[in-house]
């Protein structure tokens, strides 16, 4: 890029609120590492139901940070440093989190904000990864603290977290059991752990007596509810005495009847989670703690990013159309060189 252009990049822009269509690429501002930054620059990200959301107007990125460029992971290489930033040589492959930004060819990061990449994964599969093994890893290990020989339930298996949290259930020594709502994702979703699940295409009425049959009565001990509304009512009744409900998704609904008298009878614990408003520090934490558990995993082949399909910056807008179709199965990489 000639020096007339050094402080350009191209990002995927939000002008205005609406469907698909409204995104444009353009232009725009590159960042600038301020004090114990990284500028890094993107090679592949990835698409997420909050850049559905932002797009809409319905979900903003925290007061703060990037509103009118989407994008809350990114997998790419460390271009620049800013000051005091000593963590980390120019042109390591670093990926993460972020609460907006990715869509683009560059982003500007915390240097302990991010994770090294694993020698074995390219870019695109990378780019699969953060935001559906740090929630994953986030709500089943460190919050809901899955143990061995426990059983896990998770809502909307085929999606990138839900794939996610069943090789990190499976990983752990849990059982793990899911819900989809096509037959096909329920089938594919087997080939990474699932020990049996049931098709919900109408609500999740079916639960409770598949969940007997699974658990002889007993149970599970934690469900990863990406879906919200009815399911959350649902998931709380098929929870065991001890049981944890992490609710990660508002999808289906905000709002669900709560039955007290179980909960407290059956000292059920419920229990909000989301990463994209969390605090710088809190961030590093949860990275950290990622870093740690699940890039061992991730290295030596144990747990691996799913991807359903690529799109190049250009084609943002088909990108978003096949988020929005509900036929994924897996992570929307979208490549940025």
């Amino acid at each position: 890029m000639s020096a007339l252009h050094d402080n350009v990049m191209r990002a995927a822009h939000i002008p205005v609120f609406g469907d698909a269509d409204v995104l444009r690429i353009r232009d725009m501002a590159r960042p600038t590492p301020g004090d114990r930054e990284l500028l890094v620059r993107i090679h592949a990200t990835a698409l997420n139901r909050a850049d559905i959301l932002q797009r809409r107007g319905r979900y903003a990125a925290p007061a703060g940070e990037i509103q009118d460029i989407p994008g809350i992971e990114f997998a790419g290489e460390v271009a620049a440093r800013g000051a005091g930033a000593s963590r980390w040589a120019v042109g390591d492959r670093v990926f993460s989190i972020v609460p907006g930004g990715a869509h683009a060819q560059f982003v500007v990061m915390h240097e302990d904000a991010v994770a090294p990449i694993p020698e074995s994964l390219n870019w695109t599969e990378a780019a699969a990864i953060p935001e559906a093994f740090i929630t994953a890893h986030d709500a089943l290990y460190t919050q809901a603290q899955l143990k061995t020989g426990e059983t896990l339930l998770v809502h909307a298996a085929g999606s990138g977290v839900g794939l996610a949290a069943i090789q990190l259930g499976v990983a752990v020594g849990a059982r793990v059991f899911g819900t989809t709502r096509s037959a096909d994702k329920l089938d594919a979703a087997r080939g990474y752990g699932l020990s049996d699940g049931v098709v919900l295409t109408d609500g999740p009425a079916a639960l409770p007596h598949a969940v007997e049959d699974w658990t002889s009565g007993r149970g599970v001990d934690v469900v990863l509810d990406l879906v919200g509304g009815a399911y959350a009512t649902s998931s709380l009744d098929v929870l065991a005495s001890g049981g944890r409900l992490m609710l990660i998704g508002a999808i289906g609904g905000a709002r669900a009847e709560l039955n007290v008298l179980r909960a407290i009878t059956h000292r059920l614990r419920i229990q909000g989670s989301v990463l994209r408003s969390r605090a710088l520090p809190e961030r590093i934490v949860t990275v950290a703690a990622f870093a740690r558990d699940v890039l061992p995993l991730l290295a030596r082949g144990i747990v691996r990013p799913v991807v359903d399909s690529t799109f190049v910056l250009d084609d943002i807008v088909e990108a978003h159309r096949r988020l929005e179709s509900n036929q994924t199965f897996g992570k929307v990489v979208i490549t940025c060189t």
